[in-house]
């Protein structure tokens, strides 16, 4: 048996450090999935024969060990992007980070106060906790717009839990991984056989899950185009750069008039629509049509009174169409304080006053069919990329990682867009900035992809689908039917452990 009570406070609290530091590993651009539960299994058990106070300094510590290593490219934003001192960039990132870790503290002393600061039994391990799992990773996926980085499920897409991705979405899978992650933590503390075939059951149900064709191809493939212009972050939005930059997208988009769809990445012309209507998206449009293909392109849109702008998305060519974002990203698309703006260059971006998108925007249409967008962040947030499915036949992801540098944020966030086709059973095209740009298939798996900082051009088939996955059809209503059920369980088990002592 590990007797984890017998940790140290010091001893508990390295642990608890290092096995958050661990767990960005599991992720992108590592892949080593297993370590995503090792981690959670050894925050349980770190919790294991403390009190409410210490549970959330380990809490705590686990949180600046996944964020601190996890989201350490938000340095590199502030600093080689918003011009931010390294003193002044480490701080913020460290109050970033130290937000996030804050969650966590939470939850251990929570956790400590619903258990009464008691040992944990097996049910404990198994249920409780990882319900606390789930609504740490819900309600950092919602408090203040949400932030829905780093979730355990989408660690998995290369696991056999990947299999319930469609059934349950990647949150879901965030929960099966932590009853997965439960069952080890009580294996590790009780040496009971039972836990680790229950977790082997779990982990083969998933395998046959992942041979299951939830949906099907609607037409044959279209040839698709992803023109990612690598146009350095520091110069792109200069008045001295627009036309190079429209010209240099135009040239890549005339050499492949072949294809029946090409896709630039979010804001990829950096002036407005209605600036350049008729010298240069109506020449382009035509172009188009007379080649027979159809191009989704980036770019900032004015709304029709003149004062509010979006940071959009048009399809231009068979038909031309208009997608307004609707989830900004704060301190990107806009600044959430205003009277921040001028305290640092970070807090006065360009274009960075951008207003949201409505939620009921119709479908574009490109190449026959149509189109679910996301831009940046958005799909980052899988119920919003639920709003464009069984419609959408394909989707379609453009962003802009150049804010990101070389870190782990690109890789990470291609991850999240897998985790997106898998959901939804729908191929995903996602076009970049500058790397890395990728077509997707229906099942998450990566088709082709870019190298980061470099020119290039992405060319592939796509095939449409239609029908509905489960989760599509469900979004998250059996999840927490599994998660109300899981509750009463352990509640039950609970009361009966309390009358066992009283009696």
């Amino acid at each position: 048996m590990l007797d984890v009570t017998a940790w140290s406070n010091r001893a508990g609290n390295t642990i608890a450090l290092l096995a958050g530091a661990a767990m960005p590993l599991a992720f992108a651009p590592f892949h080593y999935y297993p370590i995503a539960l090792l981690s959670v299994s050894l925050l349980f058990l770190t919790w294991q024969g403390i009190d409410g106070k210490q549970a959330a300094i380990r809490g705590f510590l686990f949180g600046l060990g996944l964020f601190g290593v996890g989201v350490s490219w938000v340095y590199v934003a502030i600093h080689e992007f918003g011009q931010a001192s390294m003193l002044l960039a480490s701080l913020l990132t460290i109050l970033f980070v130290a937000f996030f870790a804050l969650y966590l503290a939470s939850l251990g002393w929570g956790i400590k106060k619903i258990t009464a600061e008691r040992n944990f039994t097996a049910i404990d391990y198994v249920l409780l906790l990882p319900l606390a799992w789930l609504f740490f990773e819900w309600f950092k996926g919602w408090f203040l717009t949400g932030f829905p980085w780093l979730e355990l499920g989408v660690s998995q897409i290369e696991g056999p839990l990947s299999g319930y991705t469609p059934v349950v979405g990647a949150l879901g899978v965030s929960l099966i991984a932590a009853v997965s992650a439960g069952l080890l933590a009580s294996f590790w503390q009780s040496k009971e056989i039972k836990s680790l075939l229950v977790i082997a059951i779990i982990w083969a149900g998933g395998a046959v899950l992942n041979t299951v064709e939830w949906t099907y191809e609607s037409d044959p493939p279209i040839s698709v185009s992803v023109i990612q212009g690598n146009v350095p972050q520091n110069i792109k939005w200069d008045s001295e750069q627009v036309l190079k930059t429209l010209f240099l997208y135009q040239t890549k988009t005339e050499e492949q008039w072949k294809s029946d769809l090409i896709v630039w990445p979010e804001n990829a012309a950096t002036v407005f629509y209605h600036q350049a209507k008729t010298a240069f998206f109506d020449p382009l449009g035509a172009a188009a049509r007379k080649n027979n293909t159809d191009i989704l392109l980036g770019l900032p849109l004015y709304d029709d009174d003149g004062i509010r702008y979006y940071n959009g998305m048009m399809s231009l060519g068979t038909e031309v169409g208009f997608y307004h974002k609707r989830h900004l990203v704060p301190f990107g698309d806009y600044v959430p304080f205003e009277w921040l703006r001028g305290l640092i260059t970070f807090f006065d971006l360009p274009m960075s006053s951008f207003y949201p998108g409505k939620d009921d925007q119709v479908l574009l249409s490109a190449a026959g069919q149509k189109i679910g967008i996301s831009v940046c962040y958005e799909d980052a947030f899988s119920s919003e990329v639920l709003d464009t499915v069984p419609e959408a036949s394909i989707l379609v992801n453009a962003t802009n990682n150049a804010w990101y540098g070389d870190s782990f944020a690109p890789h990470q966030h291609l991850q999240i867009s897998q985790n997106r086709a898998l959901e939804t059973g729908r191929p995903v095209i996602r076009a970049t900035t500058n790397g890395i740009s990728a077509l997707i298939d229906y099942r998450g798996k990566l088709q082709a992809t870019t190298a980061q900082f470099e020119l290039a051009v992405l060319n592939g088939k796509v095939g449409p689908r239609q029908g509905m996955t489960f989760y599509v059809q469900w979004n998250h209503w059996p999840l927490l039917i599994l998660a109300l059920f899981m509750l009463l369980v352990w509640a039950y088990y609970r009361k009966n452990d309390l009358n066992k002592q009283a009696g």
